[in-house]
């Protein structure tokens, strides 16, 4: 059974891919393992009873556990080879050995070979990979193979060499497999055209050449060949499925430091990926407090040079997100697209992830600081002389002035309250006019709440502009509820915060919780005014289609929908049932209507 802690960071896990790691009380790393879903997964080691001893004592030391979020389940397995080739941490046994995922290697070399291998050689020499089958690698070999006439000999052809002759044609000559560059049968030329379009393939880009193994299967399958057809589709599905690059293992990139930030309006997280020979090999995310308004350049300039020493890290060159000052020794890089871009996305992402998971711990350990720290920082952004613990949203809806209706929801603690919630008719108003029905249900609304001593909010949201807000006011002035309640309304398209008598709206950051609430207000009530309004005109049209019936009355009406329930149930009702609820005489007529209508 897990303690108070581990379950905690257990609860908060993210359901995405990833690699978690164990760490013991001293802070070391006990066990790393991939994840197609982290929660899943690591709850199961404290749900589970394991038969082996060592699984067992594994999860009694685990104090700690921390993550890192891919995007495939394909990149799991590879970061997790290189965190445990790096790491060699105890309980794992399986990948310490010095095996490693194969990689397609274009040799650097006059006549370049192809070919699997698993070591990396810095020699000047593409690798393309690397991929978790080796089945994968033989089937774009074999592709290569079938489209591309190269040499497999290892000899060297220097031009010196072949203009000497010191080669002969061997027997891949003879079979057609190569075209025989040895005795200069093949130009320079045409060869390095072939390595481009093999490029090409290994990088995922190879629609002709599927397109050609899909004409190539036709035929065998149209000559009733249909093993060797079998065989080339199994080719074919393997290489459409085939994921040509991985985010988290790149050998082009070297050693480098990712940094990558995200805040709100009290914290800041500060995301440091590093990467050695194009692989990761480290993830940390710096939680820092904001003190006074500063700015995300001066915060992430202060957290790489914290991060980089506690880390001991030598990087010469950093991928971030915007351009900061760290000195002329440090390579500074603002990657726009590609690889790069692709590895400063998941540093983010691991940010956002992290940011999350502190966000649930809090709620879970102490809600009411959750919902202190929410309410304190809407009562400033909002310039209010109380805490908004109760606030009420009003929205208009109508469709070409038919069915005027309005909503009004209720939020607690920054959380929807919907036994509070309220549906209006619009009594008093004939035709669309918005502003109209405003003021008549704002004041519908209060004149209540005072008439039934009930408490009042703290916060008023108008959903619209100035206009619908003036329209709420004149309702407040009437009531003496002016000056007593706080009024806002809020404008759709920038998202603008109006005041009364104050002409200048209030724009809040897009980031700002604030900002969402007051957006999850604006649209609950939206919604709940939307299902209202097309709940009554549904009503109204199936009303108004029975009472078009000659004969039949609103009375009537009322009586087949209380004992019916709905058009349907009465349109399929026989005479005699009919004939209980409304006698026989108006039964013949609605049975002649629906009738004449089928």
């Amino acid at each position: 059974m897990a303690n108070a802690s581990v379950t905690l960071q257990i609860a908060t896990l993210p359901d995405s891919p990833g690699v978690y790691q164990y760490y013991d009380k001293d802070g070391k790393l006990l066990y790393v393992g991939k994840a197609k879903n982290l929660k899943k997964r690591v709850s199961s080691y404290f749900t589970k009873n394991f038969d082996n001893n060592r699984t067992r004592l594994l999860v009694k030391k685990i104090e700690t556990i921390k993550h890192i979020v891919v995007k495939t389940e394909t990149d799991a397995l590879l970061l997790e080879n290189n965190l445990i080739k790096n790491y060699q941490p105890r309980y794992n046994v399986m990948l310490k050995d010095d095996k490693s995922y194969p990689w397609i290697c274009i040799k650097n070399e006059r006549f370049p070979r192809v070919f699997p291998t698993r070591r990396m050689i810095k020699d000047g020499s593409e690798y393309y990979g690397p991929y978790t089958s080796m089945k994968t690698v033989h089937t774009l070999l074999d592709l290569i193979k079938g489209l591309y006439p190269l040499r497999t000999c290892n000899y060297d052809l220097s031009e010196e060499k072949i203009k000497a002759g010191k080669y002969k044609v061997c027997l891949e000559y003879h079979l057609g497999n190569c075209l025989g560059p040895c005795e200069a049968l093949y130009s320079e030329k045409e060869y390095h055209e072939n390595i481009e379009a093999i490029r090409n393939i290994v990088k995922g880009n190879f629609k002709d050449s599927l397109h050609k193994f899909k004409s190539q299967m036709k035929t065998l399958a149209a000559d009733l060949k249909f093993e060797q057809a079998q065989r080339i589709k199994e080719k074919i599905d393997i290489l459409e499925n085939y994921q040509s690059k991985s985010t988290v293992v790149n050998p082009k990139i070297n050693n480098v430091d990712v940094f990558s930030i995200i805040s709100d309006e009290s914290y800041t997280y500060v995301n440091f990926l590093q990467l050695s020979h194009g692989a990761i090999i480290r993830s940390h995310t710096l939680e820092i407090k904001k003190k006074l308004d500063e700015t995300d350049e001066e915060l992430l300039q202060l957290a790489i040079v914290e991060i980089r020493q506690r880390f001991n890290s030598q990087s010469k060159e950093i991928y971030v997100p915007f351009e900061v000052e760290l000195g002329e020794e440090i390579k500074v890089h603002v990657p726009k697209l590609g690889d790069k871009k692709a590895i400063l996305d998941l540093s983010e992402r691991n940010a956002k992830y992290f940011r999350m998971e502190k966000f649930k711990q809090a709620k879970i350990v102490d809600p009411d600081r959750h919902e202190k720290r929410i309410m304190a920082q809407m009562k400033k952004d909002l310039r209010l002389s109380e805490e908004p613990r109760h606030i009420e949203c009003f929205d208009n809806s109508n469709i070409q002035g038919t069915n005027p209706v309005a909503a009004c929801v209720v939020f607690k603690n920054g959380k929807p309250s919907k036994k509070d919630y309220r549906k209006f008719n619009i009594k008093t108003v004939v035709g669309p006019d918005d502003f109209a029905s405003m003021e008549e249900v704002v004041y519908r609304r209060y004149k209540r709440l005072l008439a039934e001593e009930q408490p009042l909010p703290q916060l008023i949201i108008i959903d619209g502009g100035k206009g619908q807000l003036s329209s709420a006011l004149k309702s407040l002035d009437k009531l003496g509820l002016r000056g007593k309640i706080a009024i806002i309304g809020i404008a759709k398209r920038l998202e603008e915060l109006f005041y009364p008598e104050d002409p200048i709206p209030l724009y809040l950051d897009k980031k700002s919780e604030t900002l969402k609430i007051i957006q999850q207000l604006r649209n609950e009530a939206h919604r709940f005014g939307i299902t209202f309004h097309r709940s009554k005109r549904s009503k109204q049209a199936l009303n108004t289609e029975l009472e078009t019936i000659p004969g039949i009355g609103e009375k009537t009406v009322i009586d087949l929908l209380k004992h019916f329930k709905s058009t349907k149930r009465i349109a399929s009702a026989n005479f005699e049932e009919l004939s209980k609820v409304i006698g026989a005489s108006r039964a013949k007529k609605l049975i002649a209507h629906f009738n004449n209508e089928s």
